[in-house]
């Protein structure tokens, strides 16, 4: 069984680590690309304490000890009285993503720091659902890149999804070929940038920026939209994105205060 279990994990590690090539041979030289979980927890009306409690003193150093992270915790503004809370969680290997809730079931410390968050009643939840992704890392930022955690900050999450596998390898090879440059010398910080590997809305490609206010955000998305360079690669063939990018969902975070991106 255990022998099983190994080889499955490592053809799974295998698989997701390819996966974000898209046909394009990897550089064995090239640092593995990073998987990233990401969480949406829809929460109860008054429920943001108890996951806040839960998350900092018993997931995050739970997870940390099993060997991922970090972890960033965000929440997007309230919509309908419901707040949405988004937890990213790092993962070097697709080992430590199989084996993660087994390892947390069997933790005698993270089972009491959580006492109170796994109490809650079918009649009392703590959340709605929780929906979840799986990300693979592009080859041109295989590394999430943490921001300062110290200084205030916002987070802007953006997902394109596209009509087909075609389409979404396209966006990807754009941002390889000179968006995400672009991106940087602007002042759109990123986090991450990742294709999905499993979940809904796909096939799409993820990614997160950081800004220190909401001021900082608008200027450099201002700058972005009129910089020579990227007005040169939105127009080449193929890359318009009424060819290639079907919907896009943007999301400003707040990073809680324990969030460690």
């Amino acid at each position: 069984m255990d022998m099983d279990r190994r080889t499955f994990v490592g053809a799974t590690a295998a698989s997701l680590c390819a996966a974000p090539a898209l046909g394009i041979a990897a550089d064995p030289k090239a640092a593995a690309p990073e998987l990233y979980e990401l969480r949406t927890y829809t929460l109860k009306p008054g429920k943001r304490p108890l996951l806040d409690d839960y998350l900092s003193k018993a997931y995050i150093p739970a997870a940390k000890r099993h060997g991922a992270g970090p972890v960033g915790v965000f929440a997007a503004p309230p919509e309908n009285d419901l707040l949405k809370v988004y937890v990213l969680v790092v993962h070097r290997t697709a080992e430590t993503v199989a084996g993660l809730p087994t390892r947390l079931a069997t933790d005698d410390d993270y089972k009491t720091a959580a006492a109170a968050y796994l109490a809650a009643t079918a009649d009392d939840p703590v959340y709605q659902r929780i929906e979840s992704s799986l990300l693979t890392a592009i080859p041109g930022m295989p590394r999430l890149e943490v921001p300062d955690a110290s200084k205030p900050r916002l987070l802007n999450l953006r997902v394109y999804e596209s009509h087909n596998e075609r389409a979404a390898a396209k966006k990807v090879e754009m941002f390889e070929k000179g968006e995400l440059a672009i991106f940087r010398r602007v002042g759109l910080t990123p986090v991450l940038f990742a294709s999905a590997t499993v979940g809904a809305a796909m096939p799409n490609l993820t990614y997160l920026l950081a800004f220190p206010d909401e001021g900082g955000r608008k200027a450099a998305w201002d700058r972005f939209r009129g910089d020579p360079e990227w007005l040169k690669l939105k127009a080449l063939p193929g890359y318009a994105d009424k060819e290639i990018v079907s919907r896009i969902t943007n999301l400003i975070l707040t990073p809680a205060a324990y969030s460690e991106i």
